[in-house]
């Protein structure tokens, strides 16, 4: 094993894939000679040459549309957008021409493509810049959507999706950037829609994903002097769903919290919530309880973005509430 930053894991996966293969190329705004927005493409420009490390426009409509035309052709190009939400400028191009070719093209085009780049709240950035698309582009199908949590799942699961067959929304968080952590030596993958139980426990099972995640390790960690035993699965991907997983887990705990970085109304913690029930209610001792962000848009007051965004404060009340109520 290796200690190395979450950027550092993003470049290895795609630098690794493109020497495999000689399709896969990466283009997007400053991903060349500035190295990456947030440097998770550095020395690769250097390395494999303008032809496949491509500088955009400021047009992800134009871009986007680009590579899903390379990709129907041949080629398995790796799109970065400096933020998700100026994917919105390109989302006819993801969900009208990549999402849906395979199956309007009778299964004669295929679309190997993977669209990569931050979500969620960075901070102080303004609410047209800190909004969650995970259950956007879930909602979609046709659609994989990866939310990874540490450098070692960001790296297998993105070599993952750069060698899947259909298209893939792969979601970072600029505030994960710099995270450390233990990333395997060698050559590894991992799988696609596969949920991960990141730490084994008893008395409440908490399902989340992505950064704020860590929330609720923190959480775990103050409920555990009241002895309270925190089972916490982390999602790693949305789409698909690993929900057998979840339900597995609830069979033992028989408490369900979930915790997502994102508007409470018609989310992945819906979803979920809904799934839990219909498959395994009679396993159910107290309701489930979902947490969100407030049900507006990102303030930009640092006194305001702290109580908007959850924390482990309101993953451990919610614990407590399942538990005690």
């Amino acid at each position: 094993m290796k200690t190395i930053q979450f950027r550092e894991a993003v470049c290895e996966a795609m630098s690794e894939e493109m020497r495999r293969d000689e399709a896969i190329y990466l283009m997007g705004e400053e991903v060349a000679e500035y190295n990456g927005a947030y440097k998770a493409s550095k020395g690769m420009l250097d390395e494999f040459g303008p032809d496949r490390v491509i500088d955009t426009p400021i047009s992800e409509l134009g871009f986007a549309g680009i590579a899903i035309g390379s990709a129907m052709n041949g080629n398995r190009p790796i799109v970065e957008y400096m933020t998700f939400n100026f994917s919105l400028v390109g989302i006819d191009q993801i969900i009208n021409n990549a999402a849906k070719i395979r199956q309007m093209s009778g299964g004669q085009f295929n679309c190997p493509i993977v669209f990569r780049g931050p979500t969620a709240s960075a901070g102080q950035l303004g609410a047209t810049h800190s909004q969650a698309f995970e259950s956007w582009f879930a909602n979609t199908p046709g659609l994989k959507v990866i939310v990874p949590s540490n450098p070692a799942d960001a790296k297998g699961l993105l070599k993952s999706a750069i060698r899947d067959d259909d298209p893939v929304i792969f979601m970072e968080s600029e505030q994960m950037y710099g995270d450390k952590g233990e990333v395997p030596e060698g050559e590894y993958l991992i799988p696609i829609g596969v949920a991960d139980v990141k730490r084994e426990g008893s008395d409440v099972t908490i399902v989340s994903f992505g950064k704020i995640i860590k929330e609720a390790y923190a959480a775990a960690e103050e409920l555990e002097k009241d002895g309270i035993s925190c089972e916490i699965i982390d999602l790693r991907t949305v789409r698909p769903l690993d929900i057998n997983t979840v339900i597995e887990s609830v069979k033992k705990t028989n408490r369900l919290v979930i915790l997502e970085e994102a508007w409470p109304f018609g989310n992945v913690s819906t979803e979920i919530t809904f799934q839990v029930q219909e498959k395994a209610f009679d396993y159910l001792d107290a309701p489930i309880i979902k947490i969100n962000t407030a049900d507006t848009p990102a303030p930009y007051s640092p006194v305001l973005l702290k109580e908007w965004i959850p924390n482990s404060n309101d993953v451990v009340k919610a614990v407590k509430k399942v538990l005690y109520r």
